[in-house]
């Protein structure tokens, strides 16, 4: 079977990226809050590190499958390839919008104080949703012929 993209770079970067997300996002996340002796300010403090290392790490595999598909020598997107344009532009919300206000929201709790409520968590969330099924969609069309 030809892959679209003739690289094992697009691939890999592609399934590790969703490994990522699922794994911290669906799993870590949810779980911490339920380990013993764990607050709500240690947990915030825990998860601030842990997202904005996730932050990094998806931006080098996102520059991993920009570069995989520069490295093909096509001149431009294929019909398979449009897809991962949308988590690179999530990428890009959460980056310059949401993890600066998630994170200036959790620094609040962790001083003692009550912001008010907001939606952010769900916008994130709803987020790691779409990235991830666009890169499963990209990352399984990557095997089409």
């Amino acid at each position: 079977m030809k892959s679209i993209t003739q690289s094992p770079l697009v691939i890999a970067c592609t399934f590790l990226w969703i490994g990522f997300i699922s794994a911290i996002s669906f799993m870590e996340a949810p779980l911490k809050f339920q380990a013993p002796g764990i607050t709500l300010p240690l947990g915030l403090g825990i998860g601030r590190l842990i997202f904005a290392t996730l932050n990094k790490v998806e931006w080098v595999l996102a520059t991993g499958i920009v570069s995989g598909f520069l490295l093909t020598g096509a001149r431009r997107l294929q019909p398979g390839q449009f897809i991962f344009i949308v988590p690179l532009l999530l990428l890009v919300v959460q980056t310059v919008w949401l993890l600066p206000k998630l994170d200036a929201q959790a620094a609040l709790y962790m001083r003692g104080e009550h912001p008010a409520t907001s939606d952010l968590h769900i916008y994130y969330l709803i987020c790691e949703v779409a990235k991830a099924t666009s890169l499963t969609t990209g990352g399984v069309k990557q095997f089409s012929v």
